[in-house]
């Protein structure tokens, strides 16, 4: 059985018996109960920390709380043009891809979802959940908040899945503070997880992708499925793990190298493949995103092996840590971005939309900025709900 699924049932049944053992300290929010709740377990954790680090670096803090407000209104303006755009683009073309996706770390969970092995899943979470509100409670303490409480949640869909973390600063003191003030509390999480998101991508690029290429050497094109169809590689007998080595006479050691081979090849052209396993003469067949260029049907990615050097010296876990590393580092850059993003969409309650009321408080009066608001933000749940059911829909059909 899958350790990722075992992990994960285990993570699951974990966060229930803990609801049940604090039970009496737990507070549940109903939101579509018992389909959907969110149960939270308040403490003072962090706290301390958050008002030290808020002291020494107050007046980076200021600046930074600026940043993120131009960088969240932006974000706000991107994810709403693209939520439209994509919106359309799916009713008019339903292959398209969805502009949101939810995101699970069952392998073989729901049809249209976003797999992510639960390892990555659950520690990307984790330090998704931390940064962003501590975050929000640095700046609230900055600006003379007082907190008053934080902890930790959890969001059940009929079983608690997915933790969450929270502060809770004192709302009706952060309600009269100067608009700016406002605006850089909500803005200082999903900032904070974009920033991070760069960090990390930044650390892929320039720490790990070195290391892990000083370690190993690429050997050639690994097939890792076949196109549906009955493509000419698979017809051929190819089969899935075999390493394309050369492509008429031309090395294909390197990825790049297999794609200048067959660019500008044309259907119905003679190509002899040469892979770890054996050669193949196949003719190639029409691209079904081109008519006019050759194809062979195959799903693959860059081979390699660790260098011998390496492996007599210290075996192969060198290199299987650095690709387990340069893994979690892809799915924290792209869940860090992806939510930091998505929580500012003007949507009632979360960050977008609270920045959003802000705004029109500020240019017109409360009633009509409140009708504005609270239209807004149906339609952009409406856009959300539209994409998740459509891309599940394409996912079962």
């Amino acid at each position: 059985m899958d350790i990722q699924l075992i992990s994960a049932v285990l993570f699951v049944l974990f966060l229930a018996l803990f609801i049940a053992a604090k039970r009496k300290k737990l507070q549940v929010q109903k939101i579509l109960f018992p389909l959907v709740y969110l149960v939270m377990y308040r403490t003072k954790i962090g706290i301390k920390l958050m008002g030290g680090a808020a002291k020494k670096f107050s007046k980076p803090l200021k600046y930074a709380g600026y940043a993120g407000v131009f960088i969240g209104f932006l974000g706000m303006i991107f994810m709403a043009a693209s939520l439209v755009a994509g919106s359309y683009n799916l009713i008019i073309n339903p292959e398209a891809p969805a502009g949101v996706g939810v995101i699970q770390p069952f392998k073989e969970g729901v049809p249209g979802t976003v797999y992510v092995p639960f390892f990555y899943f659950i520690i990307s979470l984790f330090v998704i959940a931390i940064v962003h509100e501590f975050s929000h409670g640095i700046l609230a303490v900055r600006y003379g908040l007082k907190i008053k409480s934080s902890g930790f949640a959890f969001l059940g869909i009929l079983l608690p899945v997915l933790p969450v973390a929270f502060v809770e600063p004192d709302e009706k003191k952060l309600r009269k503070k100067p608009y700016i003030e406002q605006l850089s509390i909500f803005a200082a999480g999903p900032f904070s997880n974009i920033i991070i998101a760069f960090i990390t991508l930044a650390a892929s690029v320039f720490l790990i992708a070195p290391l892990l290429g000083s370690m190993v050497e690429l050997d050639g094109v690994l097939v890792t499925g076949f196109v549906e169809g009955n493509f000419p590689a698979e017809k051929a007998g190819m089969s899935q793990g075999e390493v394309i080595k050369e492509i008429d006479g031309t090395n294909t050691s390197y990825l790049l190298n297999f794609s200048s081979a067959l660019a500008g090849r044309k259907p119905g052209e003679a190509a002899k493949i040469k892979t770890d396993k054996g050669a193949y003469s196949i003719a190639l067949a029409e691209n079904p995103e081109n008519k006019e260029r050759g194809y062979l049907g195959v799903y693959v990615q860059q081979s390699k092996k660790t260098k011998d050097s390496i492996k007599q010296r210290l075996g192969e876990w060198p290199v299987n840590a650095m690709l387990w590393l340069f893994g979690l580092f892809y799915w924290m850059f792209v869940l860090n971005l992806g939510i930091g993003l998505f929580n500012l969409v003007p949507i009632g309650p979360i960050d977008g939309g609270r920045m959003l009321q802000l705004a029109l408080l500020k240019f017109f009066k409360k009633e009509r900025a409140d009708r504005i608001w609270k239209s807004t933000g149906v339609l952009f749940l409406f856009l959300i709900i539209i994409n998740i059911f459509l891309a599940i829909f394409k996912g079962v059909f």
